[in-house]
């Protein structure tokens, strides 16, 4: 089973949303069983980030340059523009 982050500046509010399109989608797509999914705020995860204990990481705020490699844009999931992109992206790493 994979972990997922989904983060944002506070970890409340855009993440929530993020979130919630995220689980609807692995549903529709019937990966819901492959994934568990933290939430939280970009502050308190980037040592777990850079330690890899998460193996997808969703953001949808600016990241420190040192762990942005390991970071999937969320924004266009806010946004609805090129958000088939990040699922894309994140179809690819549950498959890995």
């Amino acid at each position: 089973m994979k972990k997922m982050l989904i983060m944002c500046g506070a970890g409340h509010a855009t993440s929530t949303v993020v979130r919630a399109k995220v689980e609807d989608w692995l549903k529709a797509q019937g990966l819901s069983n492959k994934v568990t999914i933290k939430q939280s705020a970009v502050g308190d995860e980037i040592d777990n980030i850079k330690n890899d204990r998460y193996d997808i990481v969703v953001s949808t705020t600016v990241v420190p340059d040192n762990i942005k490699s390991k970071i999937i844009n969320g924004v266009a999931l806010l946004t609805g523009i090129g958000s088939d992109k990040v699922y894309d992206e994140i179809k690819k790493e549950i498959e890995e």
